[in-house]
This record gives C-alpha cells, structure tokens and sequence, in this order.
C-alpha cells in the first residue's frame, strides 16, 4: 500500500487547514488526532504554514501531517524539508508530474474532469484529489466517472462540510473527503481546542461507502 492510499483511507476526513500563527500548530494537531483525524493538510497559503508543518512533525508523531496548495516543484522540496509526508494539489502541470515521480515527499494531484483524471492515472497517480468538488459536479460528475475509470480514487474537496460529507463518502470511488469546516478561523484564532476536537469527532464518526 502506498503512502497516498493509506493517507486516504486512515480517517473518513482529511482536515484542511490554514494556519496563519505557527504557535497554534501543535495544540490543534493534538486536538485533531485526539478526535479521530490523524491525517492533517496544512495550506501552504499564510507565511506560518512551513513552520507549523515543522512543528506537527516534530511534536505529534500521532499525525501524518501534509501540505496543501502546492503548485511547483519548489513547493514540494519544501514541504519535504519542513517534514511533511504528503503534499496535495489543487491540479497538476508538466513541471510537477515530472518532479513528483520518487520524490520524498507523496503527492495528490487534483482532477476536475474524465480527461484530467485519465492524464494522471497514465501518469500513474491513480488516487487524485477531486477539487473543486461541488462546483465541478459534487456526487453526480463522480458517479459518471466511477464506470469507465473504476481503478481511480478520489479525495473530494472543495463545497464539503459536514451536511454532504455522508453524501460523498456514500460514492463508491470516493475514498474520503477534505475540508476547512473542522477548523473554522474563529475557533483557531480563540485557541478553542476543545471545539475543534469536538468536530473532529463528528467528522470522523462519518464512514467511507
């Protein structure tokens, strides 16, 4: 089993996360796996991402701690130095196939299309992110594409929350669902670890179909 199929399957949900001050990393990672998501994507959209990556890795060895928006091979060598595991995307280029091929860090690429999709899994990137999720065709598009692409696998991300989690878990070549609902801005900002745990246990209570 690869790194990106295990990481995919270890919890119903992978919590996507932006982290806009470094110190709140590791009290929200603890929080996450003590509710049932050990599986955490880091954004790398705030200047705290690569230090807060840094930390989880360091101090919570109970996470496999990735990161997210990663869009050039630069991104990728710096997720490795900052000690994630796993490195997604919100699509894929040329550039970034080629540098993902035995890199250090596994990637997720991202697919929003049956040519797409098709493009990656030649590539051999048959697990993908599905991004963005709602906007592209939510349960309907995936349910099209299970038929003729079955051997793919998807994280569908983009539009979830915990209303149509169930929906998509329930589709039969979703593996999970990504999301920023677990960690909303308000609660990271109060440091309201107790509430965020708590939504890490409901998102994880939800069940892959």
């Amino acid at each position: 089993m690869t790194l990106i199929e295990k990481v995919l399957h270890l919890a119903p949900v992978i919590p996507v996360v932006v982290i806009e001050d470094a110190s709140h990393a590791v009290p929200m990672a603890r929080a996450l796996v003590a509710g049932g998501l050990p599986v955490i994507e880091v954004t790398l959209r705030s200047d705290a991402a690569l230090a807060a990556v840094r930390a989880i890795a360091d101090e919570v060895p109970d996470a496999i701690v990735g990161t997210g928006t990663v869009r050039r091979p630069a991104d990728l060598d710096a997720s490795a130095k900052a000690g994630a595991r796993f490195a997604v995307s919100p699509g894929s280029t040329p550039d970034l196939l080629a540098a993902a091929r035995g890199h250090d860090v596994a990637w997720l690429p991202a697919s929003a299309s049956a040519s797409e999709a098709m493009t990656l899994a030649e590539a051999g990137f048959t697990f993908q992110k599905f991004f963005p999720a709602q906007a592209a065709g939510g349960t309907a598009l995936l349910r099209s594409l299970h038929g003729p692409l079955p051997e793919i696998r998807f994280c569908a991300t983009g539009g979830i929350s915990l209303a149509n989690a169930a929906e998509y878990l329930a589709t039969p070549n979703v593996a999970c669902v990504g999301g920023s609902w677990i960690t909303p801005a308000g609660l990271m900002r109060a440091g309201d670890w107790a509430a965020i745990e708590q939504l890490a246990r409901e998102a994880a209570a939800l069940r892959a179909g």
